[in-house]
């Protein structure tokens, strides 16, 4: 089965945000309008008791975190977080994991081995493989993704990530790319927002490293970037730009898209772009 059928239960576009910033109302308002999944950010616990507050005011919507970090909650939480929701809504919850970054973990070693054991953890506990994720940048950990789970979900990313990524995966794994979306016509204004949020990963040695081997230079991935960096991460400028810029990673390969709104209510820019995301399956 091509991936694009595997995954159509994701739906080709969702909503990326901080997990607290989702209510059960939001959510079901975004099911309405079409979006397929909202993706948790800000390393969700995994005794948060907001999963079941958010799958239980929606219906078809699928909750998924973006990411659980390794070191914040154990294998064994995750299972069983993973487990109860999967029983109780069939389908409908995706377990995202990852290593996070060095510069804010104490404990952070080894992240490769951190995630196999974590996945080793998983497989013990019956989590099936369709029912995870990993956070991945790099080829070594998305072929990772590729052989032990669902596919991947890089962030901070570009097109040309996105379509490297799915080489690796191959055309059968799942690929959510997640993109920073600013809805202002004003360029100045709309860089300015867009900076505030993106430049911090450039602080951060993963991303930077990551986006070097797309072209990008000192002069861009120094903080706070480049106007050429914030616009290469942060779609922006009228509805219709923004939504041909993220239907973009979906002709590089996503199976799936993940706008995280950034300078603005993150629900009333969704609710423009919505009619026209849906223009662009057709």
């Amino acid at each position: 089965m091509a991936a694009d059928m595997a995954f159509d239960y994701l739906g080709k576009f969702g909503a990326w945000q901080f997990y607290t910033q989702f209510t059960p109302e939001a959510v079901r308002e975004l099911e309405d309008l079409g979006y397929g999944a909202v993706w948790l950010g800000g390393s969700p616990p995994t005794d948060w008791d907001g999963y079941e507050k958010l799958l239980a005011g929606s219906e078809s919507i699928v909750v998924a975190t973006s990411i659980v970090n390794v070191w914040g909650s154990t294998a064994e939480a995750a299972a069983d977080t993973y487990l109860r929701l999967a029983e109780k809504f069939p389908g409908r919850f995706l377990l995202g994991i990852g290593v996070g970054h060095p510069e804010h973990t104490g404990t952070y070693t080894k992240p490769y081995d951190a995630l196999v054991n974590y996945l080793d953890i998983l497989d013990a506990r019956g989590v099936p493989q369709q029912g995870r994720a990993l956070a991945a940048l790099g080829p070594r950990v998305a072929r990772l993704a590729r052989d032990r789970s669902a596919g991947a979900l890089p962030y901070l990313t570009v097109p040309e990530h996105t379509a490297e990524l799915r080489g690796i995966l191959g055309p059968d794994k799942l690929l959510v790319s997640e993109h920073k979306v600013v809805l202002d016509e004003d360029t100045v204004r709309a860089r300015v927002a867009g900076r505030e949020k993106a430049g911090f990963y450039l602080g951060l040695v993963n991303y930077v490293n990551n986006l070097r081997r797309f072209g990008f230079d000192e002069t861009d991935l120094t903080q706070p970037g480049s106007d050429r960096f914030v616009d290469a991460v942060v779609a922006h400028g009228s509805a219709t730009q923004v939504a041909d810029r993220l239907a973009e990673h979906v002709h590089a390969g996503a199976n799936h898209v993940a706008p995280q709104v950034v300078g603005g209510d993150y629900l009333e820019v969704l609710r423009t772009l919505a009619p026209l995301l849906a223009e662009r399956l057709n």
